[in-house]
C-alpha cells in the first residue's frame, strides 16, 4: 500500500504542470489577440431579398482589466454596393482551451474561431456562426481607427441603448457568414 501512496503522489508531482498548460496558451494567445485586425472575414448581409457580401473587415480585441483570456471590442465590415456602407457591432470575446467565443451584441450572435494561425502580424483560419456555417477568414495586424465614427448597429443611442426604430425587425439586414467560393 505504501509502494502505490509512493506511486500516487509521484504521478500526481508529475501531471501538476500539465494542468496549467492550456490556461497559458489561453493568456498567450488572448495577448497576441490584443489590437485591431482587418482583412477578409467573408461576411455577407441579406436584406430585401438581396444579399451583399462585405469587401473587408475590421475587429478590435481589447482586453478585459482583470482578465487575461477575455475582453471586449468592436467588428466592423464595410459593404461596397450595398445601401449601407459599413456594419459596426459591439463584441465581447473569451479564449477557452484555444477556442475563441466572439459574441456580437447588435447580432445577439456567437461567433467561434477555432482551427487557426495567429502570429503578431497575421491571424487567420476557421470561423463558424452559431447556425454551424464555417468560413476561412484572413487578418492582419493594423492601426486602430476612431471608433466614435461610427454609428452602432442600425441605430445608436448615446447612452449605450440599442435603438432599431430606424426601421422595422424585418427591413434590419440579416448579417452572416457568406459561403467561399472554391
Amino acid at each position: 500500500m505504501r509502494h502505490f501512496t509512493s506511486l500516487l503522489a509521484t504521478l500526481a508531482l508529475v501531471l501538476t504542470p500539465l494542468a496549467f498548460v492550456g490556461c497559458d496558451d489561453d493568456y498567450e494567445i488572448a495577448d497576441t489577440l490584443w489590437g485591431v485586425w482587418e482583412g477578409d472575414m467573408y461576411v455577407q448581409s441579406e436584406w430585401g431579398g438581396e444579399t451583399y457580401y462585405s469587401s473587408y473587415s475590421v475587429i478590435q480585441f481589447d482586453k478585459a482589466p482583470t482578465h487575461d483570456d477575455s475582453g471586449t471590442g468592436y467588428w466592423v465590415d464595410y459593404y461596397s454596393n450595398a445601401p449601407w456602407d459599413y456594419f459596426a457591432s459591439h463584441i465581447e470575446w473569451q479564449v477557452r482551451d484555444g477556442r475563441i467565443a466572439i459574441y456580437s451584441y447588435e447580432d445577439d450572435v456567437y461567433y467561434y474561431i477555432y482551427d487557426y494561425s495567429l502570429t503578431d502580424g497575421h491571424f487567420s483560419g476557421i470561423i463558424e456562426n452559431a447556425y454551424g456555417d464555417p468560413m476561412e477568414f484572413y487578418l492582419r495586424k493594423t492601426a486602430a481607427p476612431d471608433w466614435g465614427d461610427f454609428e452602432w448597429g442600425w441605430g445608436y443611442s448615446q447612452d449605450w441603448g440599442w435603438d432599431y426604430s430606424t426601421r422595422s425587425a424585418d427591413e434590419k439586414p440579416v448579417r452572416k457568414i457568406a459561403p467561399r467560393d472554391e
